[in-house]
C-alpha cells in the first residue's frame, strides 16, 4: 500500500511498514535531527516543515495514513477549537488530512494514557471524529514484548478503516506472538554487544549518558533486570537537563544509543543524527521497527481491496 507518514520521527514505524511491503510515499516531522536521521536511513520523500504550514494539495493520495499525535493537555474545551493551543493542533492536523484524503485506513499510535484523559471523554471524541468523517474506528492497547521487542512497552492504537470498503477488509489488530514466558529478555537483544569503551567496537551511535545511577523507585533510575524485557524506553529527560536513559542489563552504567535503538528492534546499522541527547529523543519517541511490521502485515493482507 501506498503510505503517508505524519509526525514520522526517525522512522520507526515506517521502516516496519516498509519492512512488511509497503511504500511510505510522504513523510513529515518538523524535528530537524530526526529529518536527517530518515532521510540516511530511508529516503528523501521526508519534509521537515511544520505540518499545519503544509496545504493538502503538497501531500499525495494514499491507501494509508499512520502518525502518532501528542495528547498531552487535551481536554474536551479545546479538541478541534480554532485555538493556537499546542497541545491540540496536532491532533486537529491528523484530523484534516484524514478527512481530506479519505484513505482507505488509518493507524494512529498513542501513549496509554489518552485512554483516561478527562475521565475517557477524550478518546470518545476522538472516536467520534473519526467516525464522522467516514471511518470504522477501534483502539486497542498493545504491549509491544507480546510482539517480541525485548521492551515492556504499553501503547494505543487506534485504528480507522473506511466505511465504504467491504465488509471483509475491516482492519484487524494483529495477534501477539509471544506471552511472559517466551518475551526476549533485554540480555538476549544486545548479547554480543561490546562495551563502547572496547577499541575494537566499530559500533555507530555506541555513546551513552553518564548521568549517575542511583537505584531507587523512581523512573529511570530503577534495575534493570537481565532476565526480563526492558523497561520502556524514554524520550524525556530527567528534569536537570540530562536525558533519562534506561540502566543497562549489568546496572554497571546507562544503555548507549545503540544499545536503546536495539531494544526499540532499529536495525544494527541504522545510523542517528544529531547530539547524544537528540538521538535519544529520536529512539525513545519511535515505534518499534518490529511491532511496525506486524501493524504492515495486517495491513498487507487487505491491499488487495485497494489495488
Amino acid at each position: 500500500m501506498k503510505v503517508v507518514s505524519l509526525f514520522s520521527g526517525a522512522g520507526g514505524l515506517d521502516l516496519g511498514l516498509i519492512q512488511a511491503g509497503h511504500r511510505v510515499i510522504w513523510a513529515n516531522d518538523n524535528d530537524v535531527d530526526s529529518c536527517e536521521t530518515y532521510k540516511l536511513n530511508i529516503g528523501d520523500h521526508i519534509i521537515c516543515k511544520d505540518i499545519s504550514k503544509i496545504n493538502l494539495q503538497e501531500i499525495p493520495d494514499c491507501d494509508v495514513v499512520v502518525g502518532g499525535f501528542p495528547c498531552q493537555g487535551f481536554s474536551m474545551a479545546n479538541m478541534l477549537r480554532d485555538t493556537d493551543d499546542d497541545r491540540n493542533k496536532l491532533y486537529k492536523q491528523f484530523y484534516r488530512i484524514i478527512n481530506n484524503k479519505k484513505p482507505g485506513y488509518f493507524l494512529a499510535e498513542n501513549v496509554r494514557g489518552i485512554l483516561s484523559l478527562d475521565s475517557g471523554n477524550i478518546i470518545k471524541q476522538i472516536v467520534k471524529d473519526f467516525s464522522d468523517a467516514g471511518y470504522i474506528v477501534k483502539y486497542k492497547t498493545f504491549n509491544t514484548a507480546d510482539f517480541g521487542v525485548p521492551q515492556t512497552r504499553l501503547r494505543v492504537i487506534i485504528a480507522g478503516t473506511r466505511k465504504d470498503l467491504p465488509e471483509n477488509m475491516e482492519f484487524q489488530f494483529p495477534e501477539p506472538t509471544h506471552n511472559k514466558a517466551t518475551w526476549i529478555s533485554v540480555s538476549e537483544a544486545l548479547k554480543g554487544i561490546p562495551e563502547p569503551e572496547d577499541p575494537k567496537s566499530k559500533l555507530k551511535n555506541h555513546i551513552y549518558s553518564k548521568y549517575k545511577i542511583t537505584n531507587r523507585n523512581f523512573t529511570g533510575h530503577r534495575e534493570t533486570d537481565p532476565n526480563k524485557p526492558s523497561p520502556t524506553i524514554l524520550a524525556r529527560g530527567n528534569g536537570k537537563g540530562g536525558v533519562c536513559a534506561i540502566q543497562h542489563p549489568g546496572n554497571h552504567r546507562r544503555m548507549t544509543v545503540r544499545e536503546s535503538a536495539l531494544v526499540q528492534t532499529f536495525p544494527i546499522t541504522f545510523e542517528f543524527v544529531g547530539s547524544m541527547g537528540s538521538m535519544y529523543r529520536q529512539v525513545g519517541n519511535a515505534v518499534p521497527v518490529l511491532f511496525g511490521l506486524h501493524l504492515g502485515k495486517k495491513l498487507e493482507q487487505l491491499k488487495s481491496v485497494l489495488v
